[in-house]
């Protein structure tokens, strides 16, 4: 079976050494050793202010919103993972949708200003398939009308934008270190912030608001464990091989559907891209559907992702965004993982452009 994405695992021995550096000091989780220096890692690698490595991308997101102190409207992207419209939800926020563009299927920041309100709080958007927002766009919106900007950058580990990483932009921005990431630490996610007193803030949310027997503020428990962060070590030595692999992997599909009229992701000059998905946009559901029946019947499972839009689940008041509706139906990601061969990729695309004709 040819899955979607299959999880990189480093050499066995190489994970059980580093986590052995744990077990032998007995200390496990609580921000360990491997914890803080994994952290210090990837605050290099991103060259980004301040880095909090914590347990998961969702709980980022819902730490995010509880130390910006948002409790009103948050306009959002009706495409994207769940998580997203549950963080929001989940700390009793209202999200309010605002549709895509058609070319990298981010949020559409020319349609945001018209979305603000009164309550509008915070914008929280996703750089889709680790493809950038409109940041400055969005930027000059927010200060404009004095709101916050979170980034849901689960899938842009290694994106850059005018030369900076994507989690650099915004008051605060998230990333997933979730098993079927590019980089993974097998569950886990971090949070970035410029503000040295909001990244402070954030700290004491991730650990139940105390240090030692003094308590600041109510917090949860936000902490990954030495076992994960061993994983992310290990891991975080292959990254520069997983990238480029990952590249050379895209751009075959890309050459491969140079002659069909398939959409596929638009990527700027201007962006450095980690290349994490493969989005392909078919041009109706009913051929999608025809493609994903065949694939499934040779043993290949694509996904469909994101599907449906958010603005459309059935515990949510519907807000129209026919453009994000539309591509939701039409979309899924090919299969793209470390091990993927030439001749896998020659395969689904083969099968794609049978049904197609």
């Amino acid at each position: 079976m040819i899955n979607v994405t299959k999880t990189f695992l480093p050499p066995f021995e190489e994970y059980t050494k580093m986590v052995k550096r744990a077990w032998d000091k007995g200390w496990i989780t609580n921000n360990g050793e491997l914890s803080i220096e994994l952290e210090k890692k990837l605050k290099s690698y991103f060259e980004v202010s301040n880095f909090l490595f914590c347990g998961n991308g969702t709980i980022a997101l819902q730490m995010a919103l509880k130390a910006l102190e948002i409790t009103g409207e948050v306009i959002t992207t009706p495409f994207s993972y769940v998580a997203t419209t549950n963080a929001i939800l989940w700390e009793n926020c209202r999200p309010i949708f605002v549709d895509i563009n058609n070319e990298n299927f981010c949020i559409d920041a020319s349609k945001i200003e018209k979305a603000i309100t009164p309550k509008t709080q915070a914008i929280l958007a996703t750089h889709v398939y680790g493809c950038p927002c409109d940041v400055n766009a969005i930027e000059t919106i927010a200060r404009t009308n004095n709101i916050k900007i979170i980034y849901d950058a689960a899938h842009a580990f290694g994106t850059k934008i005018y030369g900076k990483s994507v989690l650099e932009y915004g008051d605060v921005s998230t990333c997933s270190f979730h098993a079927t990431k590019l980089f993974h630490t097998v569950e886990g996610g971090c949070i970035t912030t410029k503000d040295d007193a909001l990244a402070r803030k954030l700290y004491l949310l991730k650990q139940f608001g105390h240090l030692g027997d003094e308590y600041f503020c109510i917090g949860i428990n936000g902490k990954n464990s030495e076992m994960h962060a061993a994983m992310g070590l290990c891991n975080f030595k292959y990254i520069d091989e997983i990238l480029e692999k990952r590249k050379s992997q895209w751009l075959l599909y890309k050459e491969l559907l140079k002659s069909s009229n398939l959409q596929i992701l638009n990527i700027g000059k201007e962006i450095h891209f980690n290349y994490a998905y493969f989005p392909l946009i078919f041009n109706s559901q009913k051929d999608l559907v025809k493609a994903m029946e065949e694939l499934k019947f040779k043993n290949i499972i694509p996904r469909r992702y994101f599907y449906p839009a958010l603005n459309t689940l059935p515990y949510l008041n519907y807000q129209p965004c026919p453009i994000a509706e539309d591509i939701a139906k039409r979309i899924i990601c090919l299969p793209l993982f470390h091990d993927l061969t030439d001749e896998q990729q020659l395969t689904i695309i083969n099968i794609i452009l049978e049904k197609q004709s």
